[in-house]
């Protein structure tokens, strides 16, 4: 089986981290304890829902204009589309930002699935969403990310799970992972060794 598609995950993947979700949280008045911030938002009645959404909204904002690429993205994402592997993107941002971003820093992904599409990673929707755009399978592909959420996405769609431990959490998080990289050129490497096995 070789692979025919890599699919990243956009902040702190493609992009240096950027969210303080502490913060966010605070500021939209939720428990610190509440858990990820979208899947909180869902549960709200649709009065507070409305004004976190815009607090959420205000930082993906800021967060693409103040948005800085980790080293080798634009690189790696290169060196991918001259072997001829499709480049997804598979963010829990709005998909506009994650457009935006490309915009910004000059990069070309082949197809982007954000929120507003479906349910968000962990589920394996955007993952199976992106293969069939691409014609692949599942197990054809990788994604690539730096959060539990990512390889657990990766893993109920039956794709490679490769973990970008930059980041003080990766250790809790790699027992998730087929492979662990600490650069995203090392993506290049994973993908020679499978292909030529």
């Amino acid at each position: 089986m070789s692979i025919k598609a890599v699919i990243f995950d956009l902040d702190g993947t493609i992009t240096r981290p950027y969210f303080d979700f502490d913060a966010i949280r605070k500021e939209m008045g939720l428990d610190g304890n509440a858990g990820p911030v979208w899947e909180a938002i869902g549960k709200m009645p649709l009065e507070q829902r409305r004004r976190t959404e815009e607090i959420l909204h205000f930082h993906e904002q800021k967060a693409v204009v103040e948005s800085k690429l980790n080293a080798g993205a634009k690189q790696t994402l290169q060196a991918l589309r001259d072997a001829g592997i499709s480049i997804g993107i598979l963010t829990r941002n709005r998909r506009s930002n994650a457009l935006a971003v490309a915009e910004k820093h000059g990069l070309k992904f082949d197809a982007v699935v954000g929120r507003e599409e479906g349910p968000v990673k962990p589920d394996a929707f955007g993952v199976v969403k992106l293969c069939e755009q691409f014609g692949v399978a599942p197990e054809e592909t990788l994604l690539v990310g730096d959060y539990l959420f990512d390889l657990q996405c990766a893993k109920a769609a039956g794709a490679g799970a490769v973990l970008l431990a930059n980041h003080n959490q990766a250790e809790e998080f790699a027992g998730h992972a087929d492979f662990t990289i600490d650069k995203l050129e090392q993506i290049l490497q994973i993908v020679k060794s499978v292909n030529s096995s």
